[in-house]
């Protein structure tokens, strides 16, 4: 009974760790890195084909955006995920499989206009998504699911997006039963809409995130009220207030405050200001809100959903889906708020709004969640940079950079502990990951601390047997090279060899799993590496 942690290991994204059980394997997340990448991820050492299950803790894409590849390379076993992770999941993965077919066609032209030879397939396409939503096995939260004989999972909310959730987890080997729980990424008190986190009272190991674990989060008395202030003063002066937000989940948050705010008439002056979502998944995700059965909402969103008001709309507010409607909304000089993704300004729509914004003394950039460590939101939010290069173009960073205070999808140091602190027995081991290199190694001194608990921070390859609790690999933190002015020849060449190393860690896996084999087929197997080795040391 083994745990393998792959991904979000000293880094904040691309979740991913491999399960072992009585000759069975599972996933819990198979997510997207996103930002700047710190350490190198190791491979999976199990062919996709050999998966018998994922279980998916939320949609983000950090969580989940790698699942199509991995229907791609011949996985067809269950995906298990809450039924509002399922229908979020099937908008956002569409969506990311365009962004990769977009991408790789425009590489494709680059490549071609340069006489190279053209750049690798999309990671993944429409296809393969729709090959991953038939996998989907979504499940009511509270739940309790067999997955064979010797997996048991049960759903409980997270508090951290529409239908993110916790796991429990019961892996039986050998006659014993071990309690594995994954807190997934846990929600902010704060947050409006979404039902709050569950407790979960019982574990022998815990894999909680740390992505705030070294600081408490700013709060205001009335986010409400601190947005109106914002809005105010920036159309006062005839600017604009741009929204970098997550298309699913900090965008409904925001309309929820809009909406409070407009119906309160906190922004006098400017009668029903004008509101632009300017997103196309945003639109769709929104939607998804709204059909959503009431429990998956808080208090105060059930009874205005049950007072038959539409807790996400608003006069003033307008729709942007097509590229003609988002470039109009820059031709208009009417003061606006305008909401677009992505969250981190990586990409999508939000660059282009930038472009028109950034270099005005009158405009507001509002930031409302986390920025990832190399992200352009990261870099305009720490401040030092008088200019920024968006579309090829030098664009001057004159605008108001704010973030808002409590507005986080995360707990805190404080929440994180909170909830350690509901299980009632001392668990044999917790694991920190999702937290920035120093973050998860502080939290877990600092969990071991106030707990008094055993605390470990996987790196990526770190192996752990969870019946002996013992390691069988600690895993090596291997930064990664950094890549910036590299010749097209030595990418190619350092791909190569990065493609040889994951062959080398997947090689070092088969050998680990020859345990127990004859003597006679480990001698053989042995003898074969070792012929391999001598013909290329020649």
């Amino acid at each position: 009974m083994k745990i393998t942690f792959l991904g979000a290991t000293h880094e904040v994204t691309g979740s991913c760790t491999l399960l072992e059980v009585s000759g069975r394997f599972g996933l819990v997340d198979f997510g997207m890195e996103q930002g700047k990448d710190v350490f190198v991820n190791r491979e999976l050492s199990v062919d996709p084909a050999e998966l018998d299950f994922v279980l998916l803790t939320h949609a983000h894409i950090d969580h989940s955006g790698r699942l199509p590849l991995l229907c791609k390379k011949g996985f067809r076993g269950g995906i298990y995920l809450s039924e509002a992770t399922a229908n979020l999941c099937d908008i956002m993965l569409r969506d990311s499989a365009n962004i990769q077919m977009q991408e790789a066609e425009w590489q494709q032209r680059k490549a071609q206009r340069a006489g190279e030879e053209p750049p690798a397939e999309p990671l993944y396409d429409l296809d393969d998504v729709q090959r991953t939503v038939n996998c989907f096995r979504p499940c009511r939260i509270g739940e309790t699911i067999r997955i064979g004989e010797n997996v048991t999972a049960r759903f409980v909310s997270a508090g951290h997006l529409l239908g993110a959730a916790s796991i429990e987890l019961w892996l039986t080997e050998d006659g014993v039963t071990k309690k594995i729980v994954f807190s997934g990424d846990l929600g902010n008190k704060n947050l409006p809409i979404i039902r709050k986190m569950d407790f979960v009272s019982e574990a022998d190991y815990i894999v909680v995130e740390s992505t705030y674990g070294d600081r408490l989060h700013e709060t205001t008395s009335n986010s409400a009220q601190y947005l109106a202030g914002v809005i105010q003063r920036t159309l006062d002066r005839g600017g604009n207030v741009v929204i970098p937000s997550f298309a699913v989940g900090r965008t409904q948050e925001m309309l929820y405050l809009i909406r409070e705010l407009k119906n309160a008439h906190l922004v006098k002056g400017h009668g029903d200001f004008p509101v632009y979502v300017d997103s196309p998944l945003a639109v769709e995700a929104t939607s998804i809100f709204l059909q959503c059965s009431r429990d998956c909402f808080d208090g105060p969103t059930q009874k205005l959903l049950d007072d038959g008001v539409n807790p996400l709309m608003f006069p003033g507010l307008q729709i942007s889906v097509s590229s003609d409607e988002s470039k109009k909304i820059n031709d208009d000089k009417t003061p606006k708020v305008i909401l677009s993704s992505s969250g981190m300004c990586e990409g999508g729509r939000i660059r282009h709004h930038l472009k028109h914004n950034l270099w005005r003394k009158d405009s507001t950039v509002l930031f409302v969640g986390y920025q990832a460590a190399g992200t352009l939101g990261r870099i305009l939010l720490d401040g030092g940079k008088k200019t920024i290069k968006l579309f090829g173009e030098d664009i001057a960073v004159n605008a108001e950079i704010l973030f808002m205070p409590g507005k986080s999808g995360h707990a805190d140091r404080d929440g994180l502990l909170e909830w350690l602190s509901a299980f009632r027995n001392t668990p044999e081991m917790v694991f920190v990951n999702h937290g920035e290199d120093e973050v998860v190694e502080s939290f877990a001194g600092l969990v071991a601390e106030k707990l008094g608990c055993k605390t470990w921070a996987p790196y990526s390859g770190t192996v752990y047997d969870l019946l002996s609790a013992s390691f069988i690999e600690k895993g090596d933190g291997v930064p990664v090279t950094k890549k910036g002015s590299e010749t097209p020849q030595a990418q190619r060449k350092r791909l190569l060899f990065e493609k040889l190393l994951a062959a080398g860690q997947r090689l070092l896996g088969v050998i680990r799993g020859c345990e127990g084999l004859s003597n006679k087929d480990v001698g053989k197997f042995t003898d074969q590496i070792n012929h391999l080795c001598d013909k290329w040391e020649r």
